[in-house]
């Protein structure tokens, strides 16, 4: 199975857990999403699955595209990506739904983060900025570059004003708070990247995985060491234990 799916970010709400605590969600439509292809190591060199989301009018398609839908045998679609598989896992012959997804899992949300427009360097990377008093004129402007003789330029990177947004970003480790397979929504915690109806890619979150794996094979290890290591008594101990025998007429 692969380990996500695509989906469209329809906005946030507040949803109450059962314990009665309010908690700010995210919900997301997504899927059903047809596979469209699978990457194999032998013809690709690595192993993957294409899905697909959002009906496409066919007006709107091109003839490699369509040619590419016909043979997977499904209708054109607007959002298409491809998401890898481990050696383990096999590619999914239905369309992938939201029951990939239980509530309690956690997932990782990719998406394009709303764009800003051309910003200074204080919204942008947010600089302190200069002096507010004393007749300072440089409030929020540049500033100096640091750069001298040598090297003579400015460096590679270097922090300055710019286009602001707009930008691929990746929120991990968000909570499956909801599951709703008929309507096919999915509802998780926080926020994810984006404006509303902007299209996502939602996948097991592989850190946590990780992390929770770790953590269970930390605790078996524990577990049997203590259960194999032999349990050692100090020299007063088997003296009480010999005394206790003795008066008893215990033998040893």
């Amino acid at each position: 199975m692969a380990l996500g799916l695509l989906g469209k970010k329809i906005g946030m709400t507040q949803v109450f857990l059962p314990d009665g605590r309010p908690v700010g969600v995210t919900v997301i439509e997504a899927g059903p999403c047809p596979v469209l292809r699978v990457r194999t190591p032998e013809k690709d060199g690595y192993r993957a699955v294409q899905l697909g989301f959002d009906d496409l009018p066919a007006r709107l398609v091109s003839k490699p595209e369509a040619g590419q839908f016909a043979k997977a045998q499904a209708a054109a679609k607007r959002f298409v990506r491809e998401i890898r598989l481990s050696p383990k896992e096999e590619a999914p012959a239905a369309p992938v739904t939201v029951a990939l997804f239980t509530p309690g899992d956690f997932v990782d949300v990719v998406g394009t983060s709303i764009g800003k427009g051309f910003q200074g360097g204080m919204k942008r990377w947010n600089w302190s900025g200069g002096n507010e008093t004393h007749g300072s004129m440089s409030h929020r402007r540049i500033g100096s570059m640091g750069a001298n003789t040598d090297p003579g330029r400015v460096l590679r990177g270097h922090h300055l004003p710019g286009q602001m947004g707009d930008d691929r970003c990746t929120v991990q480790n968000l909570e499956v708070i909801v599951v709703d397979a008929e309507k096919n929504l999915l509802a998780v915690k926080g926020a994810v990247p984006g404006a509303d109806n902007g299209y996502l890619v939602i996948r097991k979150a592989l850190k946590r995985i990780k992390r929770v794996a770790s953590a269970q094979e930390t605790a078996a290890k524990k577990k049997k060491e203590t259960k194999t290591a032999p349990v050692k008594q100090s020299k007063g101990a088997k003296a009480d234990v010999a005394a206790q025998r003795s008066k008893t007429g215990a033998k040893k």
